[in-house]
């Protein structure tokens, strides 16, 4: 049984921490006191979790190439069988992982990973199996989507999965740090695709039909997509992408629309230079970001925040990941418009790779490291 702890937090490190027992710590934060429990340690890597039905029990990849069942209570499965064989260099292997909207009745599981080619390029590819009735394996897992051309010599192969309200899946895909590949419409480097659940192509996707063109493409100009979610109150998919030095973004891609990298981009070069295709920050034909940080927090896995739990709290709020900054962010919303931003969990000292609302309506946050953690967030007494 893992060790368990219980912090209490803010997002902004502006009081001095107040004296508690041992195993204790408190903070005031702008909504509450913060609740920190961890559920789990020991996790390689940790890139993503989904929960299983019941609520009580998560799948969670590691980017090595493992998925395991944690459960609630802290308990760590073994590694789940049938996974396919990852690419584990730099920024690649095991990445997303979500369920099918049918899951009940056909207990599919989506995963994507980075998987190598012959010359030794590699690029993000999504397949999907049945979760065994033990739970100890994955039966016939089989790819139905791969990154073409594969670029990618360790890194920026976005990989988020979510389907929409219709069952089509959208993945969100890096340009493999090859910038120009973005708005070349022949390659699906930082592009949004979407496919079927089966990975066929939508007839009515926007450049189907079109010479030259890869038929999934839903939109394009990004630059690294790590966080994905389905807004639930608008029923759109909302996507967030690492900027270089500067620009980290948030967007709501629209069939067919251009957005921008790295033609239109708020950041430089990490050596400091321009980025040598950029124009500017905004570029006619091209679509402004809906939101944007001027400095990078190093944006990850996000999450809507629509349960009754927190409520009061957190109604209509966005949840994301911070590696760079290590730190939880809020993003409070007036309809699509961010209004307010909070900064959260930055005393941990923990690149937070991906958070999830959990059906009971605490957020659960994985921490990126060799020796990662599940984290359970909530609010005491409001």
């Amino acid at each position: 049984m893992p060790s368990r702890f219980l912090l209490t937090l803010t997002a902004a490190a502006l009081f001095p921490l107040l004296a508690h027992a041992a195993d204790q710590q408190r903070l005031p934060s702008e909504e509450g006191e913060l609740t920190i429990d961890t559920v789990a340690e020991g996790l390689r890597q940790p890139w993503a979790l989904a929960f299983l039905p019941g609520g009580k029990d998560m799948l969670v990849t590691e980017r090595p190439g493992n998925l395991r069942i944690v459960s609630a209570d802290g308990r760590v499965g073994p590694a789940i069988s049938g996974v396919p064989k990852v690419w584990y260099e730099g920024q690649g292997g095991l990445l997303d992982v979500v369920l099918s909207p049918s899951f009940p009745k056909d207990r599919t599981v989506y995963l994507s990973f980075a998987e190598v080619g012959e010359d030794g390029k590699a690029g993000t590819a999504v397949g999907r199996g049945q979760l065994s009735q033990d739970r100890a394996r994955l039966e016939n897992f089989n790819v139905i989507f791969r990154q073409t051309p594969k670029l990618s010599e360790g890194n920026h192969f976005g990989s988020r999965l979510v389907f929409d309200r219709e069952g089509y899946l959208f993945i969100a895909l890096g340009e493999n740090n090859q910038r120009p590949t973005a708005q070349d419409l022949d390659k699906l480097q930082g592009k949004v695709v979407r496919v079927l659940p089966d990975g066929e192509v939508p007839k009515d996707n926007p450049f189907v039909g079109q010479k030259g063109v890869k038929p999934e493409i839903w939109s394009f100009g990004h630059r690294n997509p790590q966080g994905a979610a389905l807004n639930p109150w608008t029923d759109q998919v909302w996507i967030n992408e690492h900027g270089p030095r500067g620009g980290d973004e948030i967007n709501i891609p629209e069939a067919g629309k251009n957005y921008g990298w790295p033609i239109a981009t708020h950041g430089i070069d990490y050596s400091m230079a321009p980025i040598p295709e950029a124009k500017g920050k905004h570029v006619d034909g091209m679509e402004d970001p809906h939101h944007v940080w001027e400095k990078s927090p190093g944006i990850s896995g996000m999450a809507f925040y629509d349960n009754p739990t927190f409520k009061k709290a957190w109604d209509h709020n966005l949840f994301i990941g911070a590696l760079a900054t290590e730190e939880l962010i809020r993003l409070q919303l007036e309809g699509d418009n961010v209004v307010h931003e909070e900064r959260m969990l930055g005393e941990l000292k923990a690149r937070i790779r991906d958070v999830r609302v959990g059906p009971d309506g605490y957020l659960y946050v994985l921490t990126d490291a060799k020796d990662g953690a599940l984290l359970k967030v909530g609010l005491g007494a409001q």
